[in-house]
């Protein structure tokens, strides 16, 4: 890509695919270095398209739609992973750099590869394989432990979403009416969730957040601690390395979220994989030197990557999610005044029960109190804390 100076000062144009609040936050990210976003969104309510600027409303689905909308563009970013493979691919041979790359997003897209590629590569991973009925999933179960087994459709799952716990084969009829192939893995005996967060660009250089904890309540994520107390030091730094190694493998461009389980004997297992900006590191908008979304704007364009080291001892995100109290502006008020060094993040989006509004950043020296300036902020601002 030839940007510069000659004739006049030149800016990347990154085109961002999905409209929603990750979107929004890599956007606010590439503000303070003049890069200009163009937008594809589903609709103009989205939350994204209410803060950028060239925004096209369309569907990501469609080849003419993403070919159109690419034009102009210097580079192709996401803030999800539903756009088709092969339509990935057909942008590639138009010309047009998408980071992460089709090669690499697929592991992210469908279950099933990303599983296979683990293994290949020598990944711990929980027990699992591609079941065909529910009398494959009871055979399944009885390879292992038994039930209960947990079933995934192997794309589209999301936030708990695709994702069932089941106690014997009655129960797993439901994830193969969706038609797609369902994975089944053994239900891993875990003490608690990591996330370990990585940034790579396209010529090989990498960063490493430290690895925190995630605590996750009806399968949507709640609160995330960084870093992750009492985390063997050795442990941490083989989720950061295992991390690292599997961006390289699969050639991954962008930032990466690796969900792990740890488990009760003290190893690390990988959950889930995402190929671009993540729940679990909303944190580092305040509690590092450089964001997960500064870091991936600097690596889709290539550019040079920014420290991710913590500036504070303890970090705290914790979701604000929409209950029965729809003004929370009002809520401001109280939060701020009990608490002037809260960073408050909202989406735009409208309050319904349960959908993730916005979040909350606290952070300083005693984890005990910026859990619970979490914890309240996030609740209050629900409506679930009143005082």
């Amino acid at each position: 890509m030839a940007y510069g100076y000659p004739g006049g000062v030149t800016f990347p144009v990154v085109g961002m695919v999905g409209g929603g609040q990750l979107a929004r936050m890599t956007h606010e990210a590439g503000i303070p270095l003049g890069i200009k976003f163009k937008l594809l969104s589903d609709t103009p309510q989205d939350s994204a398209a209410q803060v950028v600027g060239d925004v096209v409303i369309g569907d990501y689905r469609d080849l003419d739609t993403l070919r159109s909308f690419a034009r102009g563009c210097d580079v192709i970013t996401f803030d999800h992973e539903h756009v088709p493979t092969e339509h990935l691919r057909a942008l590639e041979a138009d010309g047009i750099p998408v980071r992460p790359g089709p090669d690499a997003l697929v592991h992210a897209q469908d279950k099933g590869v990303m599983r296979a590629r683990l293994d290949a590569i020598g990944v711990p991973c929980p027990r699992h394989r591609i079941v065909s009925d529910p009398a494959d999933v009871e055979r399944f179960a009885a390879e292992g432990a038994g039930f209960p087994v947990i079933l995934k459709t192997v794309r589209g799952g999301y936030d708990g979403k695709g994702v069932w716990v089941v106690r014997s084969s009655k129960e797993a009829a439901e994830p193969f009416r969706a038609g797609v192939p369902v994975l089944a893995e053994e239900k891993v005996d875990f003490a608690r969730e990591l996330a370990a967060n990585i940034v790579r660009s396209p010529h090989g250089q990498a960063v490493a957040y430290p690895v925190v904890e995630s605590i996750q309540v009806d399968g949507v994520c709640d609160t995330v601690i960084a870093p992750a107390p009492g985390l063997d030091p050795e442990l941490a730094g083989q989720a950061q390395e295992l991390a690292l190694r599997i961006a390289q493998e699969l050639d991954v461009v962008g930032h990466l979220a690796v969900e792990l389980f740890e488990t009760a004997d003290g190893r690390i297992l990988v959950n889930e994989l995402a190929m671009r900006p993540h729940n679990s590191g909303h944190w580092t908008q305040d509690g590092a030197i450089t964001s997960q979304f500064a870091n991936h704007v600097r690596a889709v364009l290539d550019l040079p990557l920014g420290d991710p080291r913590p500036r504070a001892r303890w970090t705290v995100m914790a979701n604000v999610l929409g209950g029965d109290y729809p003004d929370m502006y009002y809520a401001y008020l109280h939060c701020m005044a009990r608490d002037p060094q809260l960073k408050i993040h909202m989406y735009g989006k409208d309050v319904k029960p349960g959908r993730k509004v916005g979040h909350v950043n606290t952070y300083g020296d005693d984890l005990a109190d910026v859990r619970e300036r979490a914890a309240h902020a996030a609740g209050y601002l629900r409506g679930t804390i009143t005082e």
